[in-house]
């Protein structure tokens, strides 16, 4: 299978990896050693395969309590990572309205809103664990503040008080690695297939390249065309028994299709886009496009301040309408979370809950 350069398969190729799509079941040792992608920020690698969530039992050994969500710090007994495990809103106790009042002899002894109130209260005692207990939890793998951790999509406490659940986890995990983890990601497509994907792959690695080396702002077209000459000239030209040898596209056709497909790779993952569309399109570094951070930092830290964004900050979709509407249309999700995330890295905001963002205090 044709890899990418550093030892990853191309991006486009993740999906059929069936690990991808899945919870995986790594050991916590794994979790923090895994290497991040440098196609995709927040795609993670174990050996080949391309991981963003995962699956872990273990003991909480530390816990911290917000407002808004537990910290556990989960020890599976390789390692201890931290969990960030969200509140569920229905937990604020709220009075029943006047006229939901229900007597027990009108209902035969059943009390709805009292059955929901002990459902409510059994579902919350399920998730507030202490010190010593067991806790599964699923959710993406994320890096914050140079530190590994997990965001809870689901998580809750563990009933094993001779050890069965985790012994179960213990012989299973281990035939995991075995069966599927420990086994290079191998793909055997079509040699054509096979030599598109590496000049694809090739290609936006020499793009990337070019950027970080020359801090890159913006560009066009035929300012990077001839970075990627050297791949056209290192393809054999295309022949078959229907046509004359040597016949096909010209290398000027190849190289601009090239160009097309890598920069719709590149646009797909966030690295550029395009401000305003044109015929001569201009394609901005979203990284370097200092106008575009101050324009997000601006956004958050003005609607933050107001009443409805206040308590929990200012979700993604809100941040990207508004970025659309000042800024530019064509910024995509994948360019707004890059900004984001260097953002929260240089601690300019801080994530409030999944996909909410305020300015860091």
């Amino acid at each position: 299978m044709a890899t990418a350069e550093g030892g990853e398969p191309p991006s486009v190729l993740w999906g059929l990896d069936p690990v991808f799509c899945a919870f995986a079941r790594l050991y916590v040792k794994d979790v923090l050693r895994m290497r991040e992608s440098y196609q995709v920020p927040g795609i993670y690698f174990y050996n080949s395969r391309p991981i963003y969530k995962v699956d872990v039992l273990g003991t909480v050994v530390y816990k911290r309590e917000r407002e808004d969500f537990y910290c556990y710090g989960v020890d599976d007994g390789t390692g201890v990572i931290n969990c960030l495990c969200w509140k569920n809103e229905q937990w604020r106790e709220t009075d029943a309205p006047a006229g939901s009042k229900f007597s027990d002899e009108t209902l035969g002894g059943f009390n709805p809103v009292t059955e929901l109130k002990k459902l409510r209260q059994a579902q919350q005692n399920r998730s507030r664990l202490e010190i010593g207990e067991t806790l599964r939890v699923r959710g993406p793998v994320k890096t914050s503040r140079q530190q590994r951790e997990i965001m809870a999509s689901s998580y809750y406490k563990v009933n094993d008080p001779v050890m069965a659940v985790q012994i179960a986890w213990m012989m299973e995990v281990p035939q995991l690695y075995r069966q599927c983890y420990d086994k290079p990601f191998q793909l055997q497509p079509s040699d054509a297939t096979g030599s598109t994907v590496s000049s694809i792959a090739r290609a936006a690695h020499i793009l990337k390249e070019f950027i970080k080396a020359k801090a890159v702002a913006k560009f066009r077209v035929y300012d990077v065309q001839d970075l990627l000459q050297p791949l056209i000239s290192s393809q054999p030209p295309a022949t078959s028994t229907d046509q004359e040898p040597g016949a096909g596209p010209s290398a000027g056709q190849q190289l601009r299709k090239l160009l097309r497909e890598v920069l719709r790779v590149l646009q797909d993952e966030g690295t550029v886009f395009c401000k305003v569309k044109s015929q001569d399109e201009v394609y901005y570094v979203t990284e370097q496009d200092k106008d575009l951070l101050m324009a997000i930092k601006d956004i958050i830290r003005d609607d933050s301040r107001r009443d409805k964004y206040a308590e929990k900050g200012c979700h993604i979709l809100h941040v990207l309408s508004a970025v659309r509407q000042r800024y530019s249309p064509n910024v995509s999700r994948e360019a707004l979370e890059l900004v984001l995330k260097a953002l929260e890295c240089n601690s300019e905001i801080i994530s409030t809950s999944d996909s909410y963002y305020t300015m860091f205090s």
